[in-house]
């Protein structure tokens, strides 16, 4: 049984990989092609070209947050800016980013703090899942920038990124860089997308030394770690083909190894930090360091704290991959390699990935997302929350927003009265079949109110001190639970339909209308 999303992460998170945020530590990359996906520099006005990855500005992607510089000298200029969010009625600050339905993305984000004060503690949620809780202050202290990495399906046509505020500090979330980059269908594919995300605790390019690599070493812009310990270490002479493996590894990850002698044992502690207990996909990566031959071969069983991982593998110059799905796994972590007898040389491991298996946070139904984001472009002046999921995580709804706890998640109930609103409710309104009651009184909201009937659980409805204009939709008569309405003060004219004049049970407010 998964533990609390909020309790198995943060433990996990606080020790994320780390990197330089000195302009120092940069190195011009190759000109080659625009990785795939959307690279963003938050906070910055204009485009930002390193290497060959263009960076854009966030403000296309969200509307609420302030654009700040990082007064720090040296540093990257991908983190001289940031946006950071200091309106603390919102429950959430979200980033839109187009997608394709079923399409599978790495997410990162990025965060250095540049401030003088304790950095901020924060959650950061996908769609509507919570990810994990922000805390920088160890990289902060140590002028090193923090990032966070997940896999994830899309949902619909979008992905929302979403910082949000905890009920245990007071502090303003921020961010630095936000990159989302498409992935092939393949990739990762033993996990089931619709039920869970998978979130990056350790990727390792073992046998290695040197600084992270990523793009354009790895086409997918992954991050890939420098890992020794006090094995012998091995360099390949074979190139691998990343095709022929399902998750697509860069040949510069398998170049080098962790090997030992024949007939000896091999033990690596990896990954190089505690985990806590819950389930994870665990992938090796093991390719023969020497050329091709028949009369020599690498052939070891694999074995993870004393449980068989995999058996008789022959780890060939073309390279082999092993993973396994939800893997139960607590605190530090030993593979072991055992050679064959008959191996003529040692066995070797190349590189290896984990992944925390985050569950999904459930999801509001197709049709209200689709008709609360339709009202949310329609008025003006909406909350700052209003984007990303409209129910999820439940403590980060939208503002004046109640949903249902159960499957699928519907909207039940907006209340934004006296919000200073204007604009119209779009004819999609009515397809939130979900809600209860709408209170969107005292408001400067105008236009016909639009065809309600297949809101039957609706039982409150008021509109009053608005500027709705055009005739009382006969609609609202058929709505059975309907027990109030209140259309005072608006702009509507013409009859009353004698359909609600009669309905028995029905509180109606009228007056300050041109009715008849």
């Amino acid at each position: 049984m998964p533990i609390p999303i909020a309790f198995s992460l943060l433990p996990l998170l606080i020790v994320v990989t780390t990197f330089p945020s000195s302009s120092a530590a940069a190195t011009a990359a190759p000109a080659v092609p625009q990785p795939r996906g959307l690279h963003m520099n938050c906070g910055a006005d204009k485009e930002l070209h390193i290497g060959s990855i263009k960076w854009v500005p966030d403000a296309a992607f969200i509307a609420v947050g302030n654009a700040s510089s990082v007064n720090k000298p040296s540093v990257l200029p991908v983190l001289s800016t940031l946006r950071h969010f200091p309106d603390a009625t919102a429950r959430k600050y979200c980033y839109n980013i187009p997608a394709a339905k079923g399409s599978r993305y790495l997410v990162r984000t990025t965060y250095f703090y540049g401030g003088a004060d304790d950095p901020p503690v924060f959650d950061q949620i996908v769609d509507g899942t919570l990810w994990s809780a922000v805390n920088t202050t160890d990289s902060a202290r140590r002028g090193m920038s923090t990032y966070f990495e997940l896999v994830a399906q899309a949902q619909g046509k979008s992905m929302s990124v979403c910082l949000a505020r905890r009920n245990d500090t007071t502090s303003s979330p921020f961010i630095s860089s936000l990159e989302v980059v498409t992935l092939e269908d393949s990739m990762y594919n033993a996990t089931d997308f619709g039920k869970f995300v998978l979130s990056t605790v350790a990727r390792n390019a073992l046998g290695t030394k040197g600084d992270i690599f990523s793009y354009p070493d790895d086409q997918y812009s992954r991050y890939w770690a420098p890992f020794m310990d006090g094995n012998p270490t091995v360099e390949s002479h074979t190139a691998i083909s990343p095709a022929d493996f399902w998750n697509q590894p860069p040949p510069k990850a398998l170049k080098g190894g962790l090997t030992t002698s024949r007939g000896k044992n091999l033990t690596v502690q990896w990954p190089p930090l505690e985990l806590p207990a819950t389930s994870y996909y665990v992938v090796f990566y093991f390719q023969d360091s020497r050329t091709a031959s028949p009369y020599s071969w690498r052939v070891f069983n694999v074995a993870v704290n004393g449980k068989d991982f995999f058996r008789g593998l022959n780890a060939t110059a073309a390279g082999v991959m092993v993973y396994a799905n939800m893997m139960q796994l607590a605190g530090k972590t030993e593979i072991l390699l055992t050679p064959n007898e008959t191996s003529p040389v040692g066995p070797l491991i190349n590189a290896a990935e984990i992944y925390q298996i985050v569950p999904v946070g459930g999801r509001t139904a197709t049709k209200d997302v689709v008709a609360m984001e339709e009202l949310a472009r329609s008025l003006k002046n909406t909350p700052p929350d209003w984007a990303g999921d409209p129910c999820l995580p439940p403590q980060n709804s939208w503002t004046g927003v109640k949903c249902s706890a159960d499957a699928p998640v519907r909207v039940l109930s907006l209340d934004l009265k006296n919000h200073s609103l204007s604009g119209s409710l779009p004819d999609s309104f009515g397809n939130l079949t979900g809600l209860n009651t709408i209170f969107l009184s005292g408001n400067k909201l105008s236009g016909p109110i639009p065809d309600l009937s297949n809101m039957q659980s609706l039982a409150a409805l008021h509109l009053d001190d608005n500027q709705f204009s055009g005739a009382i939709n006969p609609s609202l008569g058929v709505l059975v639970n309907l027990k109030e309405l209140f259309l005072n003060n608006n702009n509507l004219s013409g009859q009353i339909p004698l359909v609600l004049k009669t309905k028995p049970g029905l509180v109606m407010k009228i007056e300050g209308n041109k009715l008849v």
